[in-house]
């Protein structure tokens, strides 16, 4: 429990800070503060996932690596598993969080649903740099139906 809130407080602080920093120079657009958070995730995510998969096997598809960040590398994170992976088995997977952590701490009225895309670029960056690390190139996307309720979508790049 402590853990949660520890790392809620620290993501909301790195969101203002990102947010406060891109205000500060006015030169940049407004999306400056969404690609730090991520670019922020991004390098967490290779570094956990290189950790976690030290000792595991490899894995024979990418399937098996979403499947292993739903399960391993979310328990790690956010201290449960993902509810819901689809996937259309063309590349491309969703996946569903009913009670996402960063997204609880937020009112759910739809005035906050604006807002949203801050607080999950982090998340975003987290997923990418995790699957990078396992080789898998791929764009994340999150959206939010209603809080507190989070889709990650992830499109596998074909290279």
């Amino acid at each position: 429990m402590a853990d949660e809130t520890l790392f809620a407080l620290l993501h909301m602080e790195m969101v203002a800070h990102a947010q406060k920093s891109a205000q500060q120079d006015e030169e940049q657009d407004q999306g400056t503060h969404i690609r730090i958070l991520e670019s922020m995730g991004f390098r967490v995510g290779q570094g956990l996932m290189e950790r976690l998969t030290k000792d595991s096997p490899s894995f024979r598809d990418e399937l098996d690596v979403v499947k292993f960040a739903c399960k391993e590398f979310w328990m790690i994170i956010f201290k449960k598993q993902i509810d819901n992976l689809r996937t259309n088995h063309q590349g491309t997977y969703v996946l569903q969080d009913n009670q996402f952590l960063l997204l609880t701490q937020i009112s759910s009225s739809k005035q906050y649903l604006e807002e949203a895309p801050k607080f999950l670029a982090y998340t975003c960056g987290l997923i990418k740099g995790a699957l990078s690390n396992m080789g898998v190139s791929c764009m994340v996307s999150a959206e939010v139906p209603t809080m507190p309720i989070c889709k990650f979508q992830i499109v596998i790049s074909k290279t």
